[in-house]
């Protein structure tokens, strides 16, 4: 595990979008995208490489981790429109795919947008934030660390949490579609990012305590690659990794 530990948000950013760009320039086809604001320094980034700097996403396909059960299509904070505004209709994209949170048949649309994660390869770099109560997507503590994309209710602190996205806590939904741990953890190269020190706590579990669904992010350290990139408030509460294994800057 690389973790780096950087200055401020901007940088972070940068950090994040370093690894997207190598990937992409040495071929990567598929990505996997994340909401919420810690990823937004890496889309502005990212987007900035694309105008200026010759990146393309032309033949790359990115997936979303999750979206919000029950609201309509283009509704300002459905994922798939999040992700259009903030990143995906400034560049060019080959093509995103996301859960359906509007099916009729939630659980075969969860089965569905699982194989077709599975199908269309590994996907190469996923990006991931990280909840205060130590979620990833939206699997919320007790989640299988083996689990597959589902239905799941959010709990009510994670409701608390994205309420300053609309206008009160009533209007966030209950329930969503999340690619499981699992299927994020069948990503080739997992990067999370995490700013401010509200995140503290949930970083340190993630990669100082015990690998539990308790701390769903717990599960980064199974896997082979993955780098952390914290603002300084986020890693404050780390010890051995930070002074350790960390590559800090």
């Amino acid at each position: 595990m690389d973790v780096v530990v950087e200055r401020d948000e901007a940088a972070c950013g940068a950090t994040v979008a370093d690894v997207f760009d190598r990937a992409v320039r040495s071929g990567a086809r598929t990505i996997g995208l994340a909401t919420g604001s810690s990823p937004l320094s890496v889309y502005r980034e990212l987007i900035r490489r694309h105008r200026e700097e010759g990146l393309s996403f032309a033949a790359v396909r990115a997936f979303l981790l999750d979206e919000y059960v029950g609201l309509p299509a283009g509704h300002p904070q459905s994922y798939a429109q999040v992700i259009r505004t903030e990143f995906a209709s400034h560049v060019d994209l080959a093509g995103v795919s996301g859960p359906d949170g509007g099916s009729s048949d939630l659980s075969c649309a969860a089965d569905s947008y699982d194989a077709l994660v599975v199908s269309s390869g590994p996907v190469d770099v996923q990006l991931l934030g990280i909840g205060a109560n130590g979620h990833i997507g939206f699997n919320e503590p007790g989640s299988a660390l083996d689990s597959r994309t589902r239905v799941t209710t959010l709990t009510s602190q994670t409701r608390q949490d994205n309420a300053r996205f609309f206008a009160s806590v009533d209007e966030v939904p209950r329930r969503v579609i999340t690619q499981g741990l699992g299927t994020i953890s069948s990503a080739r190269h997992l990067v999370l990012i995490a700013t401010g020190e509200h995140k503290a706590k949930a970083v340190a579990a993630a990669l100082e305590g015990p690998v539990t669904a308790e701390c769903p992010a717990s599960v980064l350290q199974r896997h082979l690659m993955v780098t952390v990139v914290l603002e300084e408030g986020a890693a404050k509460l780390l010890g051995r990794v930070r002074s350790g294994d960390a590559a800090g800057h």
